[in-house]
């Protein structure tokens, strides 16, 4: 007689325990080497799937390796070495920077990477708003805005190229070749400066990991994102047949949600009926309060910073313990969230802050993405609580380096100050002429510059700001903007003028002479600063041919302090079509003072006196380290 084989649906059926205890002891395995297998290297916190090259075989991944040299996490990719700059756990998303290029100096990157090979390698999903900048030799020299000569690698008839554009390399002709290629962080900078492409590549590049994909594709599958529309959440599917171990795990799945549904259901049944009707009623009476606040942040789609609730709040503060300061529209916290990132929370008095003000910094901070405007991270609207989670930027607020308030406080060199004179200028033309509308800051000034452990400045606190469509010439306001000493006469008179982006331009230029004037406190220069209008001061100086009377400085300090001068004091004309416009600023500030020419007259300067203003309550002042806090 012929024997019967057993059909295999009988067989799947009779492994679906074993299969259970299986996937529920492999998931349990994995949520102990995630919280067992944990460590660091610098100030990236190192866990599953990623590992240390040092730490035992059983943490981690492989593939995902890191080498922790002098206390800096190096990775290895495509023959590559990259410094990791963050790695959030939350999104998958790991940053990394060519190590040739992390410290933002002129070199060339380590190792070229083609855009075929950040495509192919299945570890990673691919880059996250990303494009590639591209180095080039050519043997003669040409002018193409779109390129920018990389001068410590040019010479002797040999002329090295980097671009940030779309252009390809056969646009150059047949006298260029290609060198290399390097991803870098996406911003919209439209021909940019060599110095902006170093802190563009210094920014590295962010690279979505998925250890679920990698896997399937060795399995011969395809990765997709999930129909479930949760964010990084893939499913495996593949080209034909049905394969097993894929189906079980599907079946098993629904199984256990569905007897763990009708679990709870049995359970709870009546408590689910009572919070619905808790919540609807609560819905209700907090309609009037919030409904302005939540239709706006409802439709607001493009809102990329992600909301908390005020548990959330509590758990990232550690129940508000490191408190940074005070103002008039809240206090602030210092936070670390999840991922290991370091915020500032604010936590806004609801009495003070109107639901107007509150949407303006949300959806304003919320789109805009750049090395020199301050990043809004969450924001937390939930009944009377509200709060805005911030990056944290260690180098607390610019004028407190000009005042040097405290003992600790070293001055900065003038090439530092050039330098966040020129990356708080790129910061304000982006908001100018890089975003959807056109964004007017409308407080500009020391207090509202924020900068991180490498100085890099940042524009912070929306609160005042105002923005409109770009073919529009002039904006309209009902009220004075800013802060006395830093406002534009068109603010304060409308016989003056009408309000445009020049207003920002004319702050900025005080900013510009504020930062000489701080400098120079102690000698001469602060003692008449204090009798006359310093503006005036500095023109009668530099027309007549005299120096600023600054002490213990070179040439070329004195030059820098000369250009800062100059530019401010053509950005704060009286009239604002005699202003520059912010890429004019920038490109002032970047090129050389011999093409730099004082204004006509000094009579185009209002005739009031800049003073200090009164103390802000905007979101920078409270934005200061916890360094400056303690002294």
């Amino acid at each position: 007689m012929k024997k019967i084989q057993e059909p295999p649906t009988i067989l799947i059926l009779t492994l679906l325990p074993l299969l259970i205890l299986l996937s529920t002891a492999t998931k349990s395995e994995s949520r102990t080497l995630q919280q067992t297998c944990s460590s660091s290297c610098g100030d990236i916190k190192i866990s599953h799937p990623f590992r240390l090259n040092t730490d035992p075989p059983s943490c981690g991944d492989p593939d995902y390796e890191i080498s922790c040299n002098s206390n800096k996490p190096i990775i290895q990719f495509h023959s590559g070495k990259y410094l990791v700059l963050q790695i959030s756990y939350e999104k998958h998303v790991i940053r990394l920077v060519d190590v040739n290029l992390a410290n933002g100096s002129c070199n060339l990157p380590y190792v070229s990477v083609s855009v075929e090979e950040m495509s192919g390698d299945s570890r990673y999903i691919g880059l996250v708003s990303s494009t590639f900048t591209s180095f080039v030799n050519c043997s003669s020299k040409f002018n193409d805005q779109a390129y920018r000569e990389v001068p410590c690698v040019s010479g002797n008839g040999s002329f090295v190229y980097v671009s940030y554009s779309t252009y390809v390399i056969s646009d150059l002709g047949g006298s260029c070749s290609f060198v290399s290629r390097v991803p870098s962080v996406y911003q919209n900078v439209l021909y940019p400066s060599y110095g902006s492409i170093l802190q563009l590549m210094a920014l590295g590049f962010d690279l979505e990991w998925s250890v679920e994909c990698r896997d399937c594709l060795a399995d011969g599958g395809f990765c997709s994102l999930s129909s479930m529309g949760s964010p990084n959440v893939y499913q495996c599917r593949y080209y034909s047949g049905i394969y097993v171990p894929v189906v079980i795990t599907l079946i098993l799945g629904a199984i256990w949600n569905v007897l763990l549904g009708i679990n709870l259901i049995a359970r709870f049944v009546l408590a689910p009926i009572v919070i619905i009707g808790f919540l609807v009623h609560k819905h209700k009476t907090q309609k009037k309060m919030d409904g302005n606040t939540e239709i706006v942040l409802s439709n607001e789609r493009s809102l990329e910073p992600r909301r908390y609730s005020y548990s959330d709040i509590i758990a990232i503060t550690n129940n508000f313990k490191d408190r940074l300061g005070k103002g008039g529209f809240g206090i602030v916290y210092k936070g670390q969230l999840p991922d290991g990132l370091l915020v500032a929370v604010k936590m806004l008095n609801d009495s003070k802050f109107n639901d107007e003000d509150f949407i303006n910094e949300v959806s304003t901070i919320g789109k805009i993405r750049h090395v020199n405007v301050v990043q809004l991270v969450g924001f937390c609207s939930e009944g009377s609580y509200r709060a805005l989670l911030i990056e944290y930027m260690a180098g607390g607020s610019l004028d407190k380096y000009i005042l040097q308030r405290g003992a600790e406080i070293q001055p900065l060199s003038w090439e530092n100050l050039l330098r966040i004179a020129i990356g708080t200028a790129r910061g304000i033309e982006h908001l100018h002429v890089g975003c959807e509308v056109c964004i007017l800051h409308f407080d500009i000034k020391p207090h509202n510059v924020l900068l991180d452990h490498h100085l890099v400045p940042k524009v912070s606190d929306f609160s005042l700001a105002k923005f409109y469509p770009k073919e529009d010439d002039f904006v309209s306001i009902s009220t004075t903007r800013g802060t006395m000493g830093y406002i534009a006469p068109e603010l304060l008179s409308k016989s003056l003028g009408d309000v445009s982006c020049k207003s920002d331009v004319y702050s900025f230029g005080m900013l510009l002479l504020e930062i000489v004037r701080g400098r120079s406190r102690n000698n001469a220069i602060g003692n008449s600063s204090g009798k006359v209008y310093f503006p005036s001061w500095v023109y009668d100086q530099l027309n007549e041919g005299r120096n600023l009377e600054l002490e213990n400085v070179s040439e070329t300090e004195a030059a820098i302090a000369k250009k800062l001068c100059i530019v401010g004091l053509l950005c704060i004309q009286k009239n604002s079509s005699d202003r520059p416009l912010m890429t004019r600023v920038v490109e002032m500030l970047e090129g050389s003072i011999v093409n730099l020419q004082l204004p006509p007259s000094s009579l185009s300067f209002p005739d009031h006196v800049a003073g200090e203003g009164p103390e802000s309550d905007s979101l920078t002042e409270l934005l200061i380290s916890e360094t400056a806090e303690q002294s």
